[in-house]
């Protein structure tokens, strides 16, 4: 059974707030634990994430089987603080802390453990084709790949109906056009 450590150093997060989301995760296959970790709406479940997908790339790169991977042990450790003050009433201050994180993240094989979601790899990007006829072609001189999207037969558009034009009234007086004036919407 091979194990694969990652970790993420000075994350600025307070641990309470990291630990909140580890605990969802710990015990879970990376397939589950990447598919919570998608849908989780706190702060500190994008770096996790980021993190777990880390471990799987290397253990990727290493041979294991993907399907067969799970969180083995995942934790939280306090950071550096960097502290400051802020300004009260009556010449007092109060402290302010901001508190880092390290997270360390072990990944285990075990074949009897399987999840319901299956990692998912990413899709390699293709890179655009370039003519070479034009002397300022950002595609031929980004280092990016771009992405290409496949042609579409372009659609038909409906014919657009003629509207109807009202004629306008023709003097109107002055003091139905101030009454129009005082009483004009002024949001829509």
């Amino acid at each position: 059974m091979a194990e694969f450590k990652v970790k993420l150093s000075r994350l600025d997060i307070a641990p309470r707030k990291v630990r909140a989301v580890i605990r969802t995760i710990a015990g879970c296959s990376a397939g589950d634990a990447e598919a919570e970790l998608l849908f989780r709406k706190e702060r500190s479940a994008r770096p996790i994430l980021k993190l777990l997908r880390s471990a799987i790339a290397n253990a990727r790169v290493k041979g294991a089987d993907l399907d067969s991977l799970y969180i083995k042990t995942i934790w939280a450790d306090e950071g550096p603080v960097i502290k400051g003050w802020l300004p009260r009433a009556r010449g007092m201050a109060t402290p302010l802390h901001k508190k880092f994180s390290h997270v360390t993240m072990i990944l285990a094989e075990n074949p009897n453990k399987k999840g319901r979601f299956k990692v998912a790899l990413p899709v390699p990007v293709k890179k655009a084709k370039t003519t070479g006829k034009h002397k300022h072609d950002h595609a031929r001189h980004s280092d990016k790949p771009v992405a290409v999207a496949p042609e579409a037969k372009p659609e038909k558009k409906a014919p657009k109906e003629k509207k109807e034009v009202k004629p306008k009234k023709m003097g109107a007086s002055k003091a139905e056009n101030s009454v129009k004036k005082m009483f004009r919407r002024k949001s829509v």
